[in-house]
């Protein structure tokens, strides 16, 4: 007690204390939501990527109007002038799928580097049309979002 008045938080500081613990906790679902996109891409392109390598091509429809072909992604890689169906690009799967799979254990350990190896990681694989585009965006996205709550400047208590 100060002053005949009890040592009680004001609103301010209350409200400040609210303020970071929602930001640490939106940090944390978003990490998480990071951590499952970035698994699922990572681990379809090493699963895909030695499935080809084994059996001789990669998971395609066996059905339908699609039967046997590649997604979208497979044109950009023959325009930068790689087969798809390459041993070359099969091990590029395997290669990056499996590296991007560490990085997500240490992003996961919350190690510092980290943070730039998955939005390196996640740009890289913008080409991976289309849900390795649409799942890199929103990682991008998400990874910005937790590098700026995590440099948040909040207000210093009086």
């Amino acid at each position: 007690m100060v002053g005949g008045t009890p040592n009680r938080p004001t609103e301010s500081t209350t409200q400040r204390h609210n303020h970071i613990a929602f930001i640490f906790q939106m940090t944390g679902l978003l990490h998480k939501i990071v951590i499952l996109l970035a698994l699922l891409q990572a681990g379809w392109m090493a699963f895909d990527g030695t499935r080809a390598l084994i059996v001789g091509d990669y998971v395609t429809p066996a059905s339908g109007e699609y039967a046997g072909q590649l997604g979208p992604w497979a044109r950009l890689v023959s325009m930068a002038g790689i087969e798809p169906r390459s041993t070359l690009m099969k091990a590029i799967f395997v290669v990056y799928g499996t590296l991007w799979l560490i990085v997500i254990s240490f992003f996961a350990q919350k190690q510092r580097w980290a943070w730039t190896a998955m939005m390196i990681a996640a740009v890289g694989s913008l080409w991976y049309l289309p849900f390795g585009t649409v799942s890199s965006m929103i990682q991008i996205a998400l990874l910005v979002v937790i590098w700026r709550n995590n440099r948040a400047q909040l207000p210093e208590p009086n």
